[in-house]
């Protein structure tokens, strides 16, 4: 018996990296996953995956920026499996590694549009199919944040970082409008993280991304993926509209 059976889920940006791994976990957890991601083949893969290891997976291309598309992946969801108890709002993008005054502000609307704006639109969508349904089953979202939820960075990521603080609020706000109504929601923050998006690092620059974490190393995606099975599971029942880390002391120093 897994902590989430009998659960539905939904993962955006599930096609590779966190959101694979976070799908991959659910999955081994008891729920019924649909993969969701930009990227239609690395949304199957992903679902094939989950099959493959006896669980029960759909996927489907999803733009996270378009609202329509969200509620379109809700639906999906419940026609596919029946309902939709559970949601990781993992989509996003990172920055161009220019400071505010030296930035294309059309880069940063972009940005926004995806971390932030996504998120809520996903949230909005996600809601409103919990508050419809009537099955008795607790329901939970995930929002994925980042350490730079919490700190910048020197090296140009304004608009990442207004749009992971924004996620964080979001997260409490949504925690203090539906608690009372049996929703809980919370953020995860984590640090780097060894995937793909990380592998055309220069030697040079990988290096001084791990020794910004006392642990010495980058974080690996699964240690992230159960941080949010955790939270999304009735063992985390009493925590809600809070942010959490996963960065190796990355914060602490």
């Amino acid at each position: 018996m897994g902590s989430l059976d009998h659960r539905v889920a939904l993962v955006t940006g599930g096609g590779s990296g966190i959101g694979k791994a976070i799908a991959a976990e659910l999955g081994r957890e008891g729920a019924a996953v649909v993969v969701t991601d930009i990227n239609a083949e690395t949304a199957r893969e992903s679902a094939e995956a989950i099959e493959a290891a006896g669980g029960r997976a759909a996927s489907m291309a999803h733009d996270a920026e378009s609202l329509d598309q969200h509620i379109a992946a809700v639906e999906f969801a419940v026609e596919t499996f029946g309902a939709l108890h559970l949601a990781v709002n993992n989509a996003g993008i990172g920055e161009d590694g220019k400071p505010l005054a030296e930035k294309d502000m059309a880069s940063w609307d972009k940005v926004i549009a995806l971390n932030l704006s996504g998120v809520a639109y996903g949230c909005h969508a996600q809601l409103k199919q919990f508050l419809s349904q009537r099955d008795g089953v607790p329901c939970a979202i995930v929002n994925m944040g980042s350490i730079h939820s919490s700190v910048a960075l020197k090296g140009g990521i304004p608009a990442y970082t207004a749009a992971k603080h924004g996620v964080v609020g979001l997260t409490k706000a949504i925690a203090a409008d539906y608690a009372d109504r049996g929703i809980r929601c919370n953020a995860v923050g984590p640090a780097y993280i060894d995937t793909p998006l990380l592998t055309d690092l220069r030697p040079e620059t990988r290096e001084l991304l791990v020794r910004l974490h006392p642990q010495g190393r980058l974080g690996e995606a699964e240690e992230v993926a159960k941080l949010a099975a955790f939270l999304l599971s009735d063992a985390a029942s009493f925590i809600n509209g809070s942010y959490h880390l996963v960065d190796g002391g990355y914060t602490a120093i």
